[in-house]
C-alpha cells in the first residue's frame, strides 16, 4: 500500500519575518528575586533539556538570583566551561565559583552543603575566578536570513523556544497540545514554508550538517503536533517514512533527510532499497559519505533520543564532537562492567552498525576515540587492550515524552 508524503507545513505565499525575540535570551539573567543577596548561581544549559529544567525548578525554589547561559548560543564560551569542569553533558552548574555538577549532583546533595552554598551566595560577591559569562546579551540570526544555514537555525532556535516553554517543570514531559495552539507556533509555521524557496546545490559541507540536522529536528516535533507521536513500529515507520517538509523544490521525509542525506545514501532501519536512486535530484545534495556523528545530534522524540540542541555551521565537527562525548557520558548510551568484561551500547550501535566499524572491535574503539576521559573510558581501554569483551545492547525507550 502507497502512503503519499505528510507535507508538514502551514499556510502559503508569506514573507519571511524576523522573530528575533524566540531565540535571545541566552546569557540574560533569569530571576533575580533578591537583589540584596551578593552573589549568584551560573547554569549553562540548552533550551528543552528535561535535566536542566529540574535543575533550574529546583534553583529557583531556593530564592537566589539565577544566570542561565544557553550554550547552544555561546559555543566558544561552553568550551571553556568543559575544559574548566572536565564534563560535556548539561546542565553545568555553579554557585559563584564553585562548580557543584549536573542535575543529579544538584538533587542528591547533602542538606548541609547546599545550607553552605546557599550561604555564600546571599553572602559573597561573585569572585574573580567565577565562571565565564557572556560579555553582553546580543541578538542571534543577523545578516542574510534568506540563506539556508541562517533560516534552519531561526526555525529550530523558534522550536527549540517552544519545546522549552512547553516542557514541565520536572523535564519529564511537554504539553504538545499547549504548544499546538501557540501563537509562536503559527509564526514558526510561516516561516516554515520559506523552505521551498531554497537552493541546496549551493550548501557546503558543514552548511548541509547544519542544516538537514536542524530541520530534522524541528519537523519531527512539527510532525508531532500535526499528527500526534508514533506509539508503535507500524506508526514510527510510517512517521519517519511520510512526514515531510517541501525544500528546494524537492520533497524530504525524515528517513531521506536521515539517510539519504547525512549518511550519504544509505539504508536506514527496516529499509530494502537506498533512498536516492540515481536518477533522483535530491542525491546531489548527499553528502559523499555517512557521518557517524549525526546519530548524537538527531532527536527521533522519543525518551532515548539524544537531548536537542541548535547547530551552526561554524565549527560544525567540534559540535558534534561534543554531542557525541555527552552522548557516550550517558548510561543509557554505554555502560562498562569491567569485571565482567562486558561493555552494554545503545542500539544506535546496532542498527548503524556500519557507520562506526564493522567488527565489535571497531565499534569500540570508535567510541573511545570520541569519549572524554574519564573512568568509564579508562576501563573500556583496558578491556580493548585485553582483548576479553562482550558487547551487548540496551533496550531503547521508544516512549514519547508527550503530557499525555
Amino acid at each position: 500500500m502507497f502512503f503519499p508524503p505528510i507535507l508538514i507545513s502551514c499556510g502559503y505565499g508569506i514573507q519571511l519575518t524576523r522573530w528575533l525575540s524566540l531565540h535571545t535570551n541566552a546569557g540574560s539573567p533569569m530571576e533575580e528575586t533578591e537583589k540584596s543577596q551578593k552573589g549568584m548561581v551560573t547554569i549553562y544549559s540548552v533550551m528543552g533539556c528535561p535535566h536542566c529544567r529540574q535543575a533550574k525548578s529546583r534553583l529557583l525554589e531556593l530564592g537566589l538570583p539565577l544566570r542561565e547561559v544557553d550554550t547552544n548560543q555561546h559555543a566558544e564560551l561552553w568550551l571553556r566551561v568543559k575544559q574548566l569542569t572536565g564534563r560535556s553533558t548539561v546542565p553545568q552548574i555553579f554557585f559563584n565559583s564553585v562548580h557543584v555538577g549536573g542535575n543529579d549532583d544538584l538533587q542528591t546533595m547533602a542538606p548541609e552543603k547546599l545550607e553552605h552554598l546557599v550561604h555564600l551566595v546571599r553572602e559573597e560577591p561573585m569572585p574573580p575566578d567565577a565562571p565565564p559569562l557572556p560579555v553582553e546579551a546580543h541578538l542571534e540570526g543577523g545578516g542574510n536570513q534568506d540563506g539556508a544555514a541562517e533560516l534552519s537555525e531561526i526555525l529550530r532556535n523558534m522550536m527549540l523556544r517552544l519545546y522549552s516553554d512547553h516542557l514541565s517543570a520536572d523535564g519529564k514531559t511537554v504539553d504538545y497540545k499547549a504548544m499546538s495552539q501557540s501563537p509562536s507556533f503559527e509564526r514558526y509555521c510561516e516561516l516554515a514554508v520559506q523552505l521551498q524557496r531554497l537552493d541546496l546545490q549551493v550548501l557546503s559541507r558543514a552548511e548541509k550538517l547544519a542544516f538537514f540536522i536542524n530541520i530534522y529536528n524541528a519537523l519531527v516535533i512539527h510532525g508531532n503536533l500535526r499528527l500526534g507521536a508514533p506509539k508503535n513500529p507500524w506508526q514510527r515507520y510510517r512517521f519517519f517514512n511520510y512526514v515531510s517538509y517541501l525544500i528546494g523544490g524537492e520533497v524530504f521525509t525524515l528517513q531521506d533527510i536521515e539517510n539519504g542525506v547525512l549518511r550519504g545514501n544509505k539504508k536506514g532501519v527496516a529499509q530494502l532499497l537506498k533512498p536516492f536512486s540515481k536518477s533522483d535530484p535530491r542525491l546531489q545534495v548527499a553528502l559523499p559519505q555517512a557521518e557517524p556523528l549525526i546519530h548524537f545530534a538527531l532527536n527521533c522524540g522519543a525518551k532515548g533520543c539524544p537531548p536537542i540542541k541548535t547547530y551552526t555551521p561554524k565549527d560544525i565537527d567540534s559540535q558534534l564532537h561534543i554531542a557525541a562525548e555527552a552522548f557516550l557520558e550517558e548510561d543509557d548510551a554505554c555502560r562498562v562492567d569491567a569485571d565482567k568484561g562486558e561493555v552494554k551500547l545503545s542500539q544506535v550501535f546496532k542498527w548503524y552498525r556500519g557507520d562506526f566499524g564493522d567488527t565489535d572491535e571497531k565499534v569500540l574503539n570508535w567510541i573511545v576515540n570520541h569519549m572524554s576521559d574519564s573512568p568509564k573510558k579508562s576501563c573500556l581501554q583496558a578491556l580493548l587492550k585485553a582483548g576479553k569483551f562482550r558487547v551487548s545492547y540496551m533496550p531503547y525507550d521508544w516512549s514519547p515524552n508527550s503530557k499525555d
